[in-house]
């Protein structure tokens, strides 16, 4: 099985994730590699692929839906996950009481549904440096506006347990060459390969041959892929 985790980046905090996802794979024994959306071609020598792209005001990267769009085709025909980031701070609830994860959540992904069927999809919290240069006539006028620094909270949020997990978890649902699908006992052997390496999983997630079970809070309710959360 090989995977592609394909990405669209603004200032590099996406590149990272896709880069840590694609790495903690090929430690578990799973080849795979990360690539700009910009940089693929053809999705064909891939098995399997995963589709990350930052999200601003609800919205995906543009680069990120053209790449999903443009080769709906081929990836129709093999198990596709999708990610964004995007959220700023420590507050899992915003002002209004909403779950920040689910409302961060990009427009886009509802069509995307429709259009991939993916196995599942993830918001993660992002990460955003003040002094970086601004992108986009967007940035440049937010970077005007009194309140930005406080509409935007600096610093670095991305949750590292969760992303690995939900890599790895991820792709060890993947089809198998030929046909089928990994029995549950190869599901737990690669994800036992990865963990007894990098550590337990977080939010008390058990492993077992068919069923991944997770004690969570609702913000990391789509940790994996069919868990069931108690």
């Amino acid at each position: 099985m090989n995977v592609l985790v394909a990405f669209a980046t603004r200032h590099g905090a996406t590149a990272e994730i896709a880069g840590r996802i694609a790495t903690r794979l090929q430690a578990a024994g799973v080849p795979a590699e990360a690539r700009s959306v910009n940089e693929v071609n053809d999705v064909g020598p891939y098995d399997a692929v995963i589709i990350g792209g930052a999200a601003y005001m609800f919205h995906w990267l543009k680069d990120a839906t053209t790449f999903a769009k443009r080769h709906q085709t081929d990836l129709n025909r093999r198990p596709v996950w999708l990610f964004s980031s995007g959220p700023l701070g420590n507050d899992l609830v915003d002002k209004d009481g909403q779950d920040v994860v689910v409302a961060s959540r990009p427009k886009e992904f509802d069509e995307l549904q429709a259009l991939l069927h993916p196995r599942n999809e993830r918001v993660f919290f992002g990460a955003w440096d003040p002094n970086a240069p601004p992108v986009g006539i967007g940035e440049r006028l937010l970077r005007l506006m009194p309140a930005a620094k406080e509409t935007l909270p600096a610093g670095d949020f991305r949750d590292w347990p969760v992303i690995d997990a939900w890599g790895i978890l991820s792709t060890t649902y993947v089809d198998v060459p030929g046909g089928g699908q990994r029995s549950g006992h190869e599901r737990l052997d690669v994800t036992r390969s990865y963990f007894s390496d990098h550590g337990s999983l977080p939010r008390e997630v058990s492993l077992q041959p068919s069923l991944a079970r997770c004690r969570c809070s609702s913000s990391s309710a789509a940790l994996i892929p069919g868990a069931h959360c108690s």
